[in-house]
């Protein structure tokens, strides 16, 4: 049997292990009038497993965006007359009505999830993959993923009623931005970003009545160029986004547990306990006092 035999053979009998939904005509005609699903939904979906001979080409290509993503073995995509490698823990988006061909190695079968994204969001999705200035694009490897992708699978292969696909395109919004917000997500995986690593800090030493010089140091950065750069992620000075948290974490205290005002005063470094009042009152619009009696846990 010769190469293209096997190939024409493998996909029209599947893949081992292979899953697939296909949604018919009249369901993707539910988006039209329901304002919930039409922002941003599948119509196709599917995982296959050590798919050799995968070997997709659309000329024309697709109406739809196109979601890609291998856990292993490897593949190739090809757009706009470049080739690139698809390996494991990356994902590729490509875009709709250009033409493409994707195709898994004969050597190392990639096993690859996949959809068929449309909605009014789905323009904007595909652009924040752009932003990520890497094609493919790499993601960790964790099993959430996986699972809230079998979520959407399961709800599809159960019902097309109505309220399924309106959990489908929350579900798959959640999924997306998994991929397409990966700092926003996980900043202190990302070596670059000091700010984040200088909020982890603050949240991991909320007992340290640090100033803004000794904040700005610890990240090798002048006071000024510090305090621009934490505004530019916040919207706010590093001085009060520590204070922020410092007043969340008492009212954690003030609610759970019994321990006087004065004592969550100077557990989270505040030296006075009248200043720690006035801020409490500042940001959450009462006293600690009448906060732990107004919201203690019984």
């Amino acid at each position: 049997m010769s190469a293209t035999a096997k190939t024409e053979k493998r996909l029209r009998e599947g893949f081992v292990g292979q899953k697939m939904i296909v949604l018919p005509p009249n369901v993707k005609r539910v988006p039209l009038t329901n304002k919930l699903i039409r922002q941003t939904y599948v119509t196709a979906i599917g995982f296959y497993p050590h798919a050799a001979f995968h070997d997709r080409e659309r000329k024309a290509g697709c109406c739809e965006y196109i979601f890609l993503y291998c856990v292993a073995g490897r593949g190739t995509v090809t757009m706009k007359g470049k080739t690139s490698n698809l390996n494991p823990n990356e994902f590729v988006f490509l875009p709709k009505n250009v033409p493409h061909q994707y195709s898994s190695s004969s050597e190392d079968p990639w096993s690859i999830y996949w959809m068929h994204i449309a909605g009014e969001n789905s323009e904007l999705l595909y652009s924040r993959y752009l932003d990520l200035k890497s094609e493919p694009a790499s993601i960790a490897y964790e099993e959430d993923n996986i699972n809230t992708f079998n979520d959407i699978f399961s709800l599809l292969e159960n019902s097309f009623e109505e309220k399924n696909l309106e959990l489908v395109s929350l579900k798959l919004q959640n999924f997306i931005s998994k991929f397409l917000y990966p700092e926003q997500l996980r900043p202190t995986n990302y070596e670059g970003d000091k700010i984040s690593r200088s909020i982890a800090f603050m949240k991991k030493n909320l007992n340290f009545n640090a100033s803004i010089e000794e904040l700005a140091k610890q990240q090798n950065l002048s006071v000024t160029h510090y305090s621009r750069m934490f505004r530019a992620k916040t919207g706010i000075s590093p001085n009060r986004y520590f204070n922020e948290l410092k007043i969340q974490e008492s009212c954690q205290h003030l609610y759970f547990t019994n321990r006087s005002i004065k004592e969550i005063c100077f557990e989270l470094g505040f030296h006075d306990p009248y200043y720690f009042s006035r801020l409490f009152k500042k940001l959450m619009g009462v006293s600690p006092a009448n906060y732990k009696s107004k919201y203690k846990k019984k």
